[in-house]
């Protein structure tokens, strides 16, 4: 079968309570906003109603792709959005593997799925239909991979096929459960598992069949190879040699890398569980997304003997990257790798966000130093670095087998409500931070964010820029229009889709070029203009729901401890959060 690359705009609807579905041709939506995230955020509008409850059937959850999926390198990613369950607000979550390149070729350019199912379900979506399989036999199966393994044994297709599941933190409604993408790949943040688990999704799998054909194939393969070479080149050689795992070291030389619960911005040990250290003793192969020449997935090998049978030993692999290795590492003062990895696993299996599950543990192993909880609450010893406390641990969050362990299972930000120490509990918005020391910029970043991640304006590039280059602190009104303007090119990226690792090689006059290509007419000031379109009509979807940056809890240990900046200024964050809040204010009045 052949298509046009046009008929992106195929908006497939699937409601959970009636077992319905049907496909929408949305030219409207995609003529005006691209695709990706910025078609996902229009049909959030129409989906979720003001105040929803992100666990109840009101939510909706939206997968988009973009024009340039699977069309060109580093094209790889999906882009969810849903009300998320953390802190009530627009959000949106990406991942790669094969997700994006399988809604494609099935013939979709988005899929939204509405209400609740009354029993365990996962969905087989194909070209041509979607079949709604019981799950009662899955559930209850804690872990991710397994799930998926068992599905590739019993569903159609091969190749580009696409499973995304929970496990069991997404059963049993971890705010901050993730859903797996093939073996190693994620929706991380914002809590989608939860809101899969409370629609009784367990998993989907998408099947695909449909190849493309192209307007203009001769201009095509010209500007695919010119893409091809720049995405095999310097800008993106970092990802593949050491992977973001080589951000250890540089973060700790400066001082900007989080360990012990953000109580200082260098570890000791950081040479042991660095990139470098884990490519010299664990890596065992790289592996990449579809479409994407770069490779940046870095497995280790461990290699451990069988409980009840010597000199028997089972080999796993296990995906890294930095922010595992901050959140589960430095953050809790883990130097043994072999631990380090034993907890990338546990959080893989039961399907929890590492950045989130690391940051609560952090503070829950500072309140128990405190006095204030007890082992009564957390059943298990919690000491800095020590590994197999955290295991124990992790599995509680999941399991609840107390009323603490099921606050912890509500985030940071609800435990510390509960049991006190907001002073060192690690939250913006209700949400866990990626790891990063750097400066104002980025918290101030993560306050006004959508994905809560280093990827959200990347602003701790704009403090490592500052502090490398010796300029000045911007004042809070430019710190803020400095943010807008990263993240504003950001959405034309993202609503391509492209991996956000690309943003090197993609410039405007590139993505123009491109999109000519398959018969898109975009200047590069017109993208540069819907950007800006895009990030605000995002942050109006907030504003609409009651956030307000200038009324968010700030932690004062980002007070306490010392940046390569130095000392962050409580007045500086706070004036900067009012201007933004400003900034929003106006746009929403035009």
């Amino acid at each position: 079968m052949s298509y046009w690359v046009r008929t992106l705009s195929r908006v497939l609807y699937v409601d959970l309570a009636r077992k319905r579905y049907w496909v929408e041709d949305r030219e409207d939506l995609f003529s005006r906003w691209l695709g990706g995230i910025g078609v996902a955020a229009q049909l959030y509008k129409e989906e979720v109603p003001r105040g929803a409850d992100p666990l109840s059937p009101e939510n909706a959850i939206i997968f988009a792709v973009g024009p340039l999926t699977g069309v060109f390198p580093m094209a790889s990613k999906t882009v969810a959005v849903f009300k998320s369950p953390l802190n009530g607000y627009f959000a949106e979550s990406h991942a790669g593997g094969r997700s994006a390149l399988a809604i494609r070729f099935a013939g979709y350019g988005a899929i939204v799925i509405r209400g609740v199912s009354e029993r365990p379900v996962y969905l087989v979506i194909e070209h041509d239909r979607v079949r709604f399989r019981d799950a009662s036999a899955l559930w209850g199966v804690r872990s991710a991979e397994t799930v998926g393994r068992i599905l590739r044994e019993i569903t159609p297709g091969a190749g580009m096929r696409s499973i995304l599941r929970i496990g069991g933190a997404g059963e049993k409604l971890v705010r901050y459960a993730m859903v797996m993408v093939e073996t190693f790949r994620h929706f991380g943040r914002m809590g989608l598992g939860a809101v899969f688990g409370s629609k009784k999704l367990k998993a989907i799998v998408v099947a695909p069949e449909k190849v493309y054909r192209f307007p203009d194939m001769r201009r095509y393969r010209d500007i695919y190879k010119k893409i091809y070479d720049l995405a095999k080149g310097p800008k993106t050689k970092k990802y593949h040699d050491l992977g973001t795992a080589e951000n250890v070291l540089v973060l700790n030389a400066i001082g900007a890398l989080p360990t012990k619960n953000f109580s200082s911005g260098r570890f000791d040990a950081a040479e042991e569980i660095s990139g470098e250290a884990l490519v010299e003793n664990v890596l065992a192969r790289r592996v990449a997304c579809s479409a994407c020449p770069v490779a940046c997935i870095h497995l280790a090998a461990i290699r451990e003997e069988y409980e009840d049978e010597r000199f028997m030993y089972k080999t796993e692999f296990i995906s890294y990257d930095y922010e595992p290795i901050y959140a589960l590492g430095t953050n809790l003062g883990v130097r043994d790798r072999f631990g380090l990895l034993k907890l990338f696993k546990a959080v893989e299996d039961w399907g929890l966000d590492a950045i989130s599950t690391g940051v609560i543990l952090a503070w829950a192993t500072e309140a128990l130093e405190r006095g204030l909880i007890t082992k009564s609450e957390t059943l298990v010893d919690l000491k800095w670095g020590d590994w197999r406390g955290y295991m124990a641990a992790i599995e509680n969050i999941v399991s609840q087998p107390n009323e603490f362990y099921k606050v912890l299972a509500m985030g940071v930000e609800e435990a510390a409500r509960r049991y006190g120490g907001e002073d060192f509990a690690m939250a913006f918005n209700r949400i866990e931070p990626a790891g990063y020391l750097t400066g104002p910029l980025f918290f101030i970043s993560l306050a006004i964010g959508f994905r809560h991640s280093h990827l959200d304006s990347g602003a701790y590039s704009l403090d490592q820029k500052i502090f490398s280059l010796g300029e000045r602190l911007p004042s809070p009104r430019e710190a803020v229009q400095r943010i807008i303007e990263e993240e504003a090119w950001r959405q034309i990226l993202t609503s391509l889709v492209l991996c956000l690792f690309a943003r090197g090689v993609y410039d405007e006059n590139l993505v123009s070029e491109a999109l000519r290509s398959l018969g898109y007419d975009y200047s590069p000031e017109d993208l540069k203009r819907l950007g800006r379109e895009i990030y605000f009509e995002k942050q109006r979807l907030k504003w609409e729901e009651g956030f307000r940056a200038s009324g968010l809890r700030i932690p004062r240990r980002i007070i306490e401890t010392p940046t390569p900046l130095g000392r962050i200024s409580r007045e500086y964050l706070e004036e900067a959060l009012k201007e933004f809040d400003n900034i929003i204010k106006r746009s929403s009045s035009m």
